[in-house]
C-alpha cells in the first residue's frame, strides 16, 4: 500500500492521506445543546466552529459554545417587538453571513415585520462584543410584501462563488404570483449588497434587461422554498420546495445556471400538473417545455414538509462525501440521496439509523446546519441540535506533544477522517509561522511520552518523507507502503525563525492503520 501526503505551504497547512477500499461507515447522532426555543435555522460565522448561531423563531439569535452545549446570554440578537407572529410560518426565519464576516461583522437576516407581516430582509454589525449584536445597527435591505401569513419563505444564502445573496421567497397563498414577472413572491432572489446601496443588481442576473421582470428575479415558479443550500464543492444550488396537495420536491440548480429557471409552481406540483387554471394568459400549462421538473419528489401522502439540508462535504464521514441530506418536517423522518449527472442514487431512509441514544429522539426537524469543516447538524423544533458522527472509534489520539513557536503559539496537528480502507483523512497543521516549511516525521512508539506541552525531540525517527513539487507547485509528500497494520506516531517540525532554535513542533497523534 502507498499512500500520499499532499502539503500547501500557508499559516495552515493541509495534509490529505490516501489509502485504498471502504464500506460504508455507520452514523449516528449526538446531542449538541438543548432548551432552545424552536430553532429554524442553523449557522456558523465564517472561521468560527466554536459557535453555533441559532434563530429561534418566535424571538432571538441565541449563541451555543459548541463544546460545551451552554447556551450564551444574552443573546446575540433580540427581535422582541419586531416580529409578526400570526402563524408558525412567521417569525424570525433566517440568517446569513457576509463572507467577508471577519472583516466588516456584518450579517443579515430574514424575518416577517411585526407593522404588515412584510418579509424583511436587513443588515445588522457585530458590536465590539463577539458574542452580541449591535441592534442600533440595524439597516434595511430589501421589503417584500406578503399578502397572507403563509409561505413566507425565510431562507438566505451567500453564493460561495459569487458572493451574492440569495433570498427564497414563497408564494403567500396567492393565486399565480409565483410565474408573474412583476411580484418578489414565489422567486428566487440574487442580489449583491457589496455593490450599492441598499444592493445592486448583479449585471448577469437574467432579466436586467427585460422591463416586464423585476431585475432582483433569478429563478420562477416555487411554492415555499424554505431551505436551500449550495455544494461546496460543486457550486450545485439545492433547493427544497414545500408543496400544497399532491408533491413535495428537490431541485438541484447546475453551478454554470445562468438562472431564468422556472420551476413550475402553481401549474406543476412536482412532477404533477396542479393548477394551470390559476395562470390562464400568464404561464403556459401543463408539460410545456418552459417548466423545470423537479430532480427528486415524492407523494405527500408517504411524507408531507421536505426540509433541505446540505451535501456532505466533511471529512469524518469520507465515504459519504458528495451525499445530500435532507428531512420531512412532518414525518419526522431523515434521507439522503446522491446526484451525479442528473441522476438520483443511493436514496437512503436514515431515520434509524441517525436517531440519538439515550431515549433522545429529533422530532419535527425544521433545519440543518453546516459548520466550516462541512460537518451537518440538525435542530428539532422543540429545543435541541444534533451532529451528524460516525458511528465508530475515532481514528487518532492526540497526545499533546508539542513546542511553543514564535509568538507564544503552538503548532497544532488535527486529524479528521477514518484511515481504513477506502478513505483519507484530513491532517490540518494550523498556528506554524506564516511561509514556513512543514515536515513530516513518522516516529515509532518509543518516543517519549513524558513531558506534555514541553519540549519532545522526535528522535529516531523511523522515517523522513521526501519531499517534491507537481507542476502547479504544489509540494507533496510520500509515505512508503507496507507499514499496516500498525500504530504509528506522527509530528510536524517547522522551521520558524521567531521561535526558540528556529524550530516548532506540533502534538504528536497516534494514527492506527488496521
Amino acid at each position: 500500500m502507498t499512500s500520499a501526503l499532499h502539503l500547501i505551504r500557508s499559516s495552515a497547512v493541509v495534509l490529505l492521506l490516501g489509502v485504498a477500499g471502504h464500506a460504508q461507515t455507520p452514523l449516528t447522532t449526538v446531542r449538541i445543546c438543548s432548551g432552545l426555543n424552536r430553532p429554524v435555522d442553523l449557522q456558523f460565522a465564517p472561521g468560527d466552529d466554536a459557535r453555533l448561531f441559532v434563530c429561534e423563531q418566535y424571538a432571538m439569535i441565541r449563541i451555543v459554545d459548541v463544546a460545551t452545549g451552554q447556551i450564551l446570554s444574552p443573546p446575540f440578537l433580540d427581535f422582541t417587538g419586531k416580529l409578526r407572529l400570526d402563524s408558525d410560518e412567521q417569525g424570525l426565519l433566517g440568517l446569513a453571513f457576509h463572507p467577508d464576516y471577519n472583516t466588516n461583522g456584518y450579517f443579515y437576516v430574514n424575518y416577517t415585520r411585526a407593522l404588515d407581516g412584510a418579509t424583511m430582509i436587513e443588515r445588522y454589525q457585530v458590536s465590539s462584543d463577539m458574542n452580541v449584536a449591535d441592534p442600533s445597527s440595524a439597516t434595511e435591505i430589501l421589503v417584500v410584501p406578503l399578502g397572507s401569513d403563509r409561505h413566507c419563505g425565510g431562507c438566505l444564502v451567500f453564493d460561495p462563488k459569487t458572493g451574492y445573496l440569495f433570498i427564497g421567497t414563497g408564494d403567500s397563498g396567492g393565486g399565480c404570483v409565483s410565474q408573474e414577472g412583476d411580484a418578489l413572491l414565489g422567486k428566487m432572489l440574487r442580489i449583491d449588497v457589496d455593490g450599492g446601496f441598499p444592493y445592486a443588481i448583479p449585471p448577469d442576473n437574467p432579466y436586467v434587461s427585460d422591463p416586464a421582470v423585476l431585475d432582483e428575479i433569478w429563478d420562477f415558479g416555487m411554492r415555499n422554498p424554505w431551505q436551500f443550500s449550495f455544494d461546496r464543492e460543486t457550486g450545485e444550488l439545492y433547493i427544497g420546495d414545500v408543496g400544497y396537495l399532491g408533491q413535495e420536491e428537490v431541485d438541484i440548480e447546475p453551478a454554470t445556471s445562468t438562472g431564468a429557471v422556472n420551476y413550475g409552481w402553481p401549474v406543476h406540483e412536482g412532477i404533477n400538473c396542479a393548477f394551470p387554471q390559476f395562470c390562464n394568459g400568464i404561464a403556459p400549462g401543463c408539460g410545456d417545455p418552459l417548466y423545470t421538473m423537479p430532480n427528486y419528489s415524492y407523494d405527500r401522502l408517504e411524507r408531507a414538509s421536505v426540509i433541505c439540508g446540505y451535501v456532505y462535504r466533511g471529512c469524518a464521514i469520507p465515504d459519504l462525501k458528495g451525499t445530500f441530506f435532507f428531512a420531512d418536517f412532518m414525518r419526522s423522518t431523515l434521507h439522503s440521496f446522491r446526484y451525479a449527472n442528473g441522476t438520483i442514487t443511493d436514496l437512503t431512509d436514515r431515520t434509524i439509523e441517525l436517531a440519538p441514544a439515550g431515549g433522545l429522539d429529533i422530532k419535527f426537524p425544521p433545519t440543518w446546519g453546516e459548520d466550516g469543516c462541512g460537518e451537518l447538524y440538525i435542530a428539532d423544533l422543540g429545543s435541541e441540535v444534533y451532529k451528524l458522527v460516525p458511528n465508530v472509534a475515532p481514528p487518532s489520539v492526540d497526545l499533546g506533544y508539542g513546542k511553543a513557536g514564535s509568538g507564544g503559539k503552538i503548532p497544532k496537528l488535527s486529524l479528521c477522517g477514518l484511515l481504513d480502507a477506502g478513505n483519507y483523512a484530513n491532517l490540518d497543521l494550523v498556528d506554524a509561522y506564516p511561509g514556513s516549511l512543514a515536515v513530516m516525521i513518522v516516529s515509532n512508539q518509543n518516543n517519549p511520552t513524558s513531558g506534555f506541552g514541553g519540549i519532545v525531540v522526535p528522535i529516531p525517527p523511523l522515517f523522513l518523507l521526501p519531499l517534491f513539487t507537481d507542476p502547479s507547485g504544489e509540494i507533496h509528500l510520500v509515505v512508503p507502503g507496507g507499514f499496516g497494520p500498525i500504530d504509528i506516531y506522527i509530528q510536524d517540525l517547522i522551521i520558524d525563525p521567531g521561535a526558540t532554535n528556529q524550530t516548532s513542533i506540533s502534538n504528536a497523534l497516534q494514527l492506527i492503520f488496521p
